[in-house]
């Protein structure tokens, strides 16, 4: 925090006059009112740059200097020292001012000086007369204070009782204080008609009328972010969220510093704005800067960063998240797959296996064991380690089909053909409409040479699936390569290239296909498309495809 402190010449400026700076003056007096009434920012900036103008006008007027240093310090400008230097310079232009003494007062307070704010608000109070209302409040407010720190005596007691009690029944000749509560109650009792009313609407299903008493609201009393919440929230009800953004922006823009309008933008640009990860990202930011939450916001920015792909911050937002709640499991899931992002797999195994030891929820806990029994078998190839991992998942979730497809596949991978296809048939009991089951069962089979019970399974898969183009390319395989019918291979091969024209293995079995029926003409064009496209996808060998199309014509 650095100060920012105006430094009077005493030289008025030559092209004001004292109808400029009374206008000034109370220009910035009013925006002052509307800022402690309205608590919106685009006021308090407006008063601070009065105040500022009204100094390089006539740098003589000391209560520009006071009531800038309460605002300077009150946007975090300036410290508690430099609006005590600023009064210094407004008691040096004016010795008696009872409101730089007032000032000077609550700030010693804040400060920690009790016995130079008491020596301050009794100037004032001296200085008063029958007007010393609101220096009597903060005397009587300064005396609590140490007597809630078991810092006074008996008379200290006393004096506070005595000048609450008259500063409480002097108030009544504070004028400029009357004057405040006026504009205080009148503005309260305006939000008030207008909020319950469009509320009201609100209850009886009348948005349109809800939305028209908001926008009244807003016209009649000013009062920003209040009425554009509530019009914000009256059009997210509505499902029309462009409108809402548009309002919760606007409150935003004149109070920055409300969290909870803040959190409502950052929520609906990530959800309903998905490609706008960076706007979402800078309101998100925008919170860690109120200190509270920070965890769950880590762990928002961490998914955010993910979504653009930037694997550091995504780790780093997940590991302060962690870091704040270790023992948070989602937090420790979130920082493993961070760091799979990153291809950091030792540290993704420690948080998975935190995340699998806390246990939240079976269901969930089963999808982890999913997570992290692929590492062992893909990336470690520690086939004994992802197999107890799988069978953990399914201990803790029996009707978690994906992690039964991944233990047939590791069984697959040790050619453990007989338990493959009993994991494989467990799962097709537990979801018995689920096509890739039949699918994977089907290769076992045909691995088996369970040529019969294999077409069946593919079968099955795809009349669950027909656009399925694995399973039409691996039936075709079987009538070609296993029952010897290539003319019905034919058929199961073009379904595949044509479900997916980019199918390189499927251009190839049909090029078999045709060369084991003796068109060498077909199979040669498929075998050149198979040439071509596999320069894009590199499936197969490309020696062994110019092999097969030299073999056609030897």
């Amino acid at each position: 925090m650095t100060d920012t402190l105006i430094t009077p010449s005493f030289v008025r400026s030559a092209s004001a006059n004292v109808e400029d700076v009374k206008h000034i003056l109370e220009e910035a007096r009013l925006a002052h009112e509307n800022y402690l009434i309205k608590q919106q920012a685009a006021d308090l900036e407006h008063a601070i740059e009065c105040y500022v103008d009204a100094i390089k006008a006539d740098p003589t007027v000391c209560e520009s200097y006071y009531r800038l240093a309460s605002l300077l310090l009150m946007k975090g400008q300036i410290t508690v020292d430099g609006a005590l230097e600023q009064c210094k310079t407004a008691i040096s232009l004016e010795p008696n001012n009872v409101n730089a003494h007032i000032y000077t007062g609550y700030f010693q307070c804040l400060n920690g000086n009790f016995d130079e704010a008491e020596k301050e608000f009794g100037l004032a109070i001296s200085g008063s007369g029958k007007n010393s209302a609101r220096p009597r409040l903060f005397m009587s407010k300064l005396l609590l204070s140490k007597i809630k720190n078991h810092s006074s005596s008996a008379k200290d007691v006393m004096r506070f009782l005595y000048y609450l009690l008259s500063g409480s029944m002097m108030i009544m000749w504070d004028c400029p204080s009357i004057r405040m509560f006026c504009k205080f109650l009148a503005n309260d009792f305006s939000v008030f008609s207008y909020k319950t009313l469009g509320e009201t609407f609100e209850k009886m299903k009348l948005f349109p009328s809800a939305l028209e008493a908001y926008s009244k609201g807003l016209e009649k009393t000013s009062q920003g972010n209040l009425f554009y919440q509530k019009m914000g929230d009256l059009s997210l009800e509505c499902n029309n969220i462009d409108a809402s953004m548009e309002f919760y922006k606007k409150a935003h823009e004149l109070s920055p510093d409300d969290r909870d309008v803040v959190i409502k933008l950052a929520t609906i640009t990530q959800t309903y704005y998905p490609q706008d990860v960076d706007s979402a990202i800078d309101y998100y930011n925008s919170l860690l800067e109120f200190g509270i939450d920070l965890d769950k916001i880590y762990y928002e920015l961490g998914h955010l960063y993910l979504n653009k792909a930037d694997k550091v911050h995504a780790v780093t937002a997940f590991k302060l998240a962690q870091e704040l709640d270790p023992e948070n499991p989602y937090y420790n899931n979130s920082l493993a797959y961070a760091y799979v992002k990153a291809e950091l797999y030792d540290d993704a195994i420690e948080y998975y296996q935190h995340a699998i030891r806390l246990n939240p929820d079976a269901e969930w806990t089963s999808i982890v064991c999913h997570a992290l029994g692929a590492i062992y078998a893909e990336i470690k190839e520690n086939y004994e380690a992802a197999e107890a991992t799988f069978n953990a998942g399914m201990v803790l979730d029996p009707n978690n089909v994906d992690i039964q497809l991944s233990l047939g596949d590791l069984y697959m991978a040790q050619n453990d053909l007989d338990r493959a296809i009993k994991t494989y048939c467990d799962a097709i009991s537990v979801e018995p409409e689920n096509y890739l089951t039949y699918a994977k069962t089907g290769l076992a089979l045909w691995e088996k040479d369970y040529l019969e019970e294999s077409i069946v399974a593919f079968h099955k898969s795809i009349e669950l699936n027909p656009d399925f183009e694995i399973a039409q390319n691996n039936l075709g395989v079987v009538y070609l390569d296993g029952i010897g019918d290539p003319k019905a291979s034919v058929e199961y091969f073009k379904k595949a290239i044509e479900i997916n024209p980019n199918y390189t293995l499927a251009y190839f079995n049909l090029a078999r296909a045709y060369q084991v029926m003796g068109d060498k003409s077909m199979a040669a064009e498929y075998f050149q498309m198979t040439l071509d496209l596999n320069k894009i996808t590199e499936e197969l060998s490309e020696k062994d495809i110019r092999q097969r199309i030299f073999d056609l014509f030897e």
